[in-house]
C-alpha cells in the first residue's frame, strides 16, 4: 500500500455535545484545502439522546481554541451569552465565612530574578501582611466587579493577567455545529444500535444505526460521554478509578435567573458533603452541587443546593452519576475517546472544556494514516495520561487542605494520604515556597500559590535569594506595587458595562 492509499480520508465523529463539535470543527478547520475538506467528516448524533452539557466555565486557553477556530471573540460571545472569567471564588473552604481567590494571573514581577510571591512570603513570615491577593490584578478587579481585557503595553499593570469565559454550552455547541457544517463537516442524525469490528484488527469499520445505515470510517472520535460506546463497550480500553481521593461521585445542575449583575468570575461554595457552583451568564445562572452520596442523599442535596438559589429554578434538575477517573488507554486501535468518554475530572477548576481542546490538538499533532502507528498511540496516551494527572492532583489539594470541620466527607479527604506527586509538591512548597511544575501542567506557579496560601498553608520561609534587601524597603515596594494595581482596577468599566452591548 502506498502511503496516499494509507493516508486517512473519513473520520466519524460518535456523538455531539460540546465534545463532539469541538472536535468536528477543529478538525474542519485543519484539514480544510481551497478545494474543500481534505478529509470527509461525520458526526453522528440523535436528537432523543440528550448531552451533559454543564460545564459553562473554561481557563484561559479557550480563547486560543476560538481563535485556532476563525471566530470572532465577539462572535462567540454573542452567540453564547458569554461572560468573562477572572478566575474562582472559593467559599468556605476553610472556616465558614472565609474565601480566597484562584485568579487569572501572577503576584507581581519578577525582581532580581525572583518571582515576586517570593518577596511576598518574607513578608508574610515576618508579619508585615495578611494575604497576597492585593497583588493579585485579576483577583482585585473581580472583587471590584470590573473588567476589560488585557493592555498590550507591558509596562502597564493591566498587561499582566489573563481571563477565561463563562457560556451556555448548549449555545456553544450550537455555534460550533454551524462553523463545522459551513466547512463540510455532515451531520447524520440517528440513534447507534451496533459498533461493527473488523474480525481481525478488532478495529471499529462502521457504527449501525436503528434504521440500518452505517457510517464507515478510518478513524473514530468516541464522544459518546459517560457510556464510552466506542472505547469502552467495544475496544475494552478499562478505567482507573480515583474515588479514594476524590470521593464525590454526584451532581445536580440546575439553572435559575439571576437576581444581580453578572460577575467576572465562578463561585465554588464549600458544603458539608461536597461543593456548590454558581456561574453567572448573560441570560442566567448556572447553580450545580457536587456532591458525595455516601455522605448526602440525592434529595437533601437537592434540597440543599434549591436553599442556595437565587431564584426559582428555569428547569428540571439534571442529575449526574460518575466514577472520578480516567480510561487506561483514550486512544486505543482505531478509537479516541474525547471528553467525559475518556475519563471524568469533577469541574472544581473549570478543566473539562480545556482537556477536550488540548486533547484534540493533540490529535491533529499525532494524526495517524490508516496504519495507526504503535509509537503514535503510545505517546498520545501517555501524554493524555499526564495532563489528567495534574489537573488531578490540582483538585485533590483543594480537598486535602480544606480546613471545614462539618461532615465526614472533608476529615476523609484530609485524612487519605494524596498521590505521591502532590504530596511532593505540598512538602516543597511548605518548606521554601517552591512549585516544582512537572511535565504537561495546566496550571502554573500562581495558580498553587493561590490556593495553598487561601487555604492556610504558607512557606515556613522564604528563598533565602530575597533576604537581601532590607525588609523594609520590600515593604514599601509592595505597598507601591499594590497600589498601583488598586488604580489601575479604579481606571477600568465594570463587568456588566463591557457585556452590555452583547445581551440577549
Amino acid at each position: 500500500m502506498d502511503q496516499a492509499s494509507g493516508e486517512v480520508r473519513r473520520v466519524a465523529v460518535v456523538g455531539g455535545g460540546t465534545a463532539g463539535w469541538m472536535a468536528a470543527a477543529a478538525l474542519a478547520r485543519a484539514f480544510t484545502r481551497p478545494s474543500g475538506l481534505a478529509v470527509e467528516i461525520t458526526l453522528v448524533e440523535s436528537e432523543s439522546i440528550g448531552t451533559v452539557g454543564v460545564g459553562e466555565a473554561t481557563i484561559p486557553p479557550i480563547r486560543q481554541f476560538i481563535r485556532m477556530l476563525g471566530l470572532a471573540e465577539d462572535d462567540f460571545i454573542r452567540s453564547t451569552a458569554a461572560t468573562a472569567k477572572l478566575g474562582i471564588c472559593f467559599k468556605d473552604w476553610g472556616a465558614p465565612g472565609s474565601d480566597y481567590f484562584h485568579g487569572f494571573g501572577d503576584y507581581g514581577p519578577t525582581v532580581a530574578g525572583q518571582a515576586w510571591r517570593q518577596y511576598l512570603f518574607r513578608l508574610k513570615a515576618a508579619g508585615r501582611i495578611e494575604g497576597i491577593e492585593p497583588w493579585s490584578l485579576p483577583a482585585v478587579m473581580a472583587r471590584a466587579g470590573r473588567f476589560a481585557p488585557p493592555v498590550d503595553d507591558p509596562r502597564s499593570a493591566l498587561s499582566h493577567y489573563s481571563y477565561a469565559f463563562q457560556f451556555d454550552a448548549g449555545l456553544f455547541a450550537r455555534r460550533l455545529r454551524t462553523l463545522a457544517e459551513g466547512l463540510g463537516v455532515m451531520r447524520c442524525e440517528g440513534r447507534i444500535v451496533d459498533v461493527v469490528q473488523h474480525p481481525d484488527t478488532g478495529h471499529v469499520a462502521a457504527v449501525r444505526l436503528e434504521d440500518d445505515r452505517q457510517v464507515e470510517a478510518d478513524l473514530f472520535i468516541d464522544c459518546s460521554g459517560f457510556r464510552g460506546l466506542l472505547i469502552e463497550q467495544s475496544m475494552k480500553a478499562g478505567y482507573e478509578d480515583w474515588s479514594h481521593w476524590l470521593p464525590c461521585d454526584r451532581a445536580i445542575a440546575l439553572p435559575c435567573a439571576a437576581a444581580r449583575p453578572a460577575e467576572p468570575f465562578t463561585t465554588a461554595r464549600a458544603r458539608s458533603a461536597g461543593w456548590q457552583w454558581r456561574i453567572p451568564l448573560q441570560h442566567r445562572v448556572g447553580n450545580g452541587y457536587v456532591y458525595s452520596s455516601a455522605h448526602i442523599d440525592d434529595q437533601a442535596a437537592l434540597d440543599d443546593l434549591l436553599g442556595q438559589v437565587e431564584s426559582p429554578p428555569l428547569a428540571e434538575p439534571n442529575r449526574l452519576r460518575f466514577v472520578t477517573g480516567r480510561r487506561r488507554e483514550v486512544w486505543k486501535g482505531n478509537v479516541v475517546a474525547l471528553g467525559l468518554a475518556s475519563g471524568f475530572l469533577e469541574p472544581l477548576e473549570s478543566t473539562s472544556i480545556s482537556l477536550i481542546q488540548n486533547a484534540i490538538g493533540r490529535l491533529l499533532q499525532l494524526f495517524p494514516d490508516r496504519g495507526f502507528d504503535p509509537a503514535l498511540i503510545r505517546e498520545y496516551n501517555r501524554a493524555s495520561a499526564l495532563e489528567v494527572e495534574r489537573i488531578r492532583d490540582f483538585i485533590v489539594l483543594h480537598y486535602h487542605l480544606a480546613q471545614r470541620a462539618d461532615g465526614d466527607l472533608w476529615r476523609q479527604c484530609r485524612e487519605t494520604t494524596p498521590p505521591d506527586s502532590l504530596m511532593h509538591k505540598i512538602e516543597l512548597f511548605r518548606a521554601q515556597g517552591d512549585v516544582p511544575l512537572l511535565e504537561d501542567e495546566s496550571f502554573r506557579e500562581d495558580s498553587w500559590t493561590a490556593v495553598f496560601t487561601g487555604l492556610g498553608v504558607w512557606p515556613r520561609r522564604a528563598t533565602p535569594l530575597v533576604g537581601v534587601d532590607e525588609l523594609d524597603d520590600v515593604e514599601r515596594q509592595a505597598a507601591r506595587f499594590a497600589e498601583l494595581i488598586r488604580q489601575a482596577v479604579a481606571s477600568l468599566p465594570a463587568h456588566s458595562e463591557h457585556f452590555t452591548g452583547y445581551a440577549r
